[in-house]
């Protein structure tokens, strides 16, 4: 074995650990936020990041930041999938808590290069300049603890955590979900 990425913060919660080659023969790598919030926004970590590097663990050339990091800003990405057109589509899990305020939030996200997807700076679809909200959310009440994505006929399918629920996001003619 060959160890291609190092750094990668962990902790009991929070780690990501998607694993996808992409349409591009790129390697995406989904990383929580280890349960430290601030390491998201902090591009001097790998922590909390959709990272993409070479299959031998280089940095591509045309990588956003002159380093593994993709798309910052996430707490737990967990589900990745490319739809017809290519596009990288992630399923993230909110913030957990039993207080209605700071609860559920889950996201559908897709995922556009170098952009900040706001954890933890914004939760769900609150709107910050500079800050990506997500395509679809879960609401502040229920959850759906994604756990994975695949893309197939124009929708996009998640599980939630433990098996119990599959869930469809269909694309509408207009581009929404």
């Amino acid at each position: 074995p060959t160890t291609i990425l190092k750094a990668i913060p962990g902790a009991k919660y929070h780690d990501g650990g998607r694993l996808e080659f992409g349409p591009d023969g790129k390697l995406y790598v989904t990383t929580g936020d280890a349960t430290v919030g601030a390491i998201a926004q902090n591009l001097d970590s790998l922590g909390g990041k959709i990272l993409r590097l070479n299959d031998d663990g280089t940095v591509p050339d045309d990588n956003p930041f002159d380093s593994f990091v993709y798309s910052y800003g996430h707490r737990n990405p967990q589900g990745l999938a490319w739809d017809e057109q290519g596009r990288l589509w992630e399923t993230e899990h909110g913030p957990s808590s039993l207080l209605p305020s700071n609860c559920c939030r889950d996201e559908l996200n897709l995922i556009v290069p170098g952009k900040n997807y706001g954890w933890p700076e914004i939760k769900g679809n609150e709107i910050t300049p500079g800050m990506q909200p997500p395509i679809l959310m879960s609401g502040d009440s229920i959850t759906w603890a994604p756990a994975s994505a695949a893309f197939i006929n124009g929708s996009i399918f998640f599980g939630g955590l433990r098996g119990q629920t599959l869930y469809l996001a269909k694309r509408q003619e207009d581009g929404s979900v």
